[in-house]
């Protein structure tokens, strides 16, 4: 049976009318496909199996086991602080949970700078010891090298320019990135990753019109945060995107549920029974 006839997956590319055949699992060629096709890809990130396994359910393409969980799962206040070894199990868990969708594994800070041949070794861990599709790290020109090598070695990788959270000190905080002058750097760094070998880009706080620019000069897709509604796909932290995080978001941020709203209620519930003695009953005792 061939990869694109697969009965048991009902949700096709992006989960829309009018899409190609259901897969099996989300390849890099399907991604392209999808941008010849005109068809918005959709990606979020996911740190353990639970939202790992729901965000599949519901069709979602790329799960991003991003960095970002240094702040939104081990209470870091930057993306810097995380290690590799804290990533692997969190990517595991995803890779174990997702049937369908591309699993990506961000490389952390420090893990990939050095060298072409430290960024390979790192990314042969996410491969080998986590299970993840392919990586994610970020830079533009200055990471052609980098790519170049993980690709040659048989890594997939997606690339990730303009606002780099990585290098927010160098940048000078949380800026955006291709505004006047700026933009030929951003345009530049997207055809130096596309041509070392990335498969995709991510692009972050990029003026819309600039993104899309580059996403109608590329070939691979481009996945947007911050970049406007003409790149080929969108990226949010789902903490971010579903309301578990609470306080000031970032001007990209759409919330689509409020689940710490959803927690407390049931917390509290919780906690009013077990004060009570309402819980357990008698119906949840042996």
């Amino acid at each position: 049976m061939s990869e694109t006839k697969n009965p048991e997956v009902a949700a096709p590319y992006g989960g829309g009318a009018g899409t190609a055949a259901p897969v099996r699992r989300v390849r890099t060629h399907h991604l392209r496909e999808m941008k010849e096709r005109g068809e918005r890809i959709t990606m979020l990130t996911s740190y353990d199996m639970y939202t790992a396994a729901t965000f599949d359910e519901a069709g979602i393409d790329m799960l991003l086991v991003g960095d970002s969980a240094s702040n939104n799962v081990l209470g870091n206040e930057t993306s810097l602080p995380i290690t590799v070894d804290e990533l692997i199990p969190l990517t595991r868990a995803v890779a174990r949970a997702a049937k369908r969708a591309m699993v990506v594994a961000d490389m952390p800070f420090g893990s990939y700078q050095a060298s072409p041949e430290q960024g390979y070794l790192t990314a042969v861990r996410f491969m080998k010891e986590a299970g993840a599709h392919c990586v994610k790290l970020e830079g533009g020109a200055e990471m052609a090298p980098v790519i170049e090598k993980l690709t040659q070695g048989g890594i997939p990788v997606v690339a990730h320019i303009g606002f780099t959270p990585q290098s927010e000190h160098a940048l000078g905080g949380y800026r955006v990135q291709g505004r006047g002058e700026t933009s030929e750097r951003v345009k530049r760094d997207a055809l130096a990753v596309q041509a070392a070998g990335a498969f995709a880009v991510v692009m972050e706080m990029v003026p819309a019109d600039v993104a899309g620019e580059i996403t109608r000069e590329l070939v691979i897709p481009t996945i947007g945060i911050g970049a406007g509604n003409q790149c080929d796909g969108q990226v949010l932290v789902w903490q971010d995107a579903f309301g578990l995080r609470t306080g000031r978001m970032a001007k990209f941020v759409k919330q689509y549920a409020d689940v710490h709203a959803a927690l407390l209620d049931g917390a509290r519930a919780y906690a009013d029974e077990v004060r009570s003695g309402a819980f357990p009953g008698p119906e949840h005792s042996f």
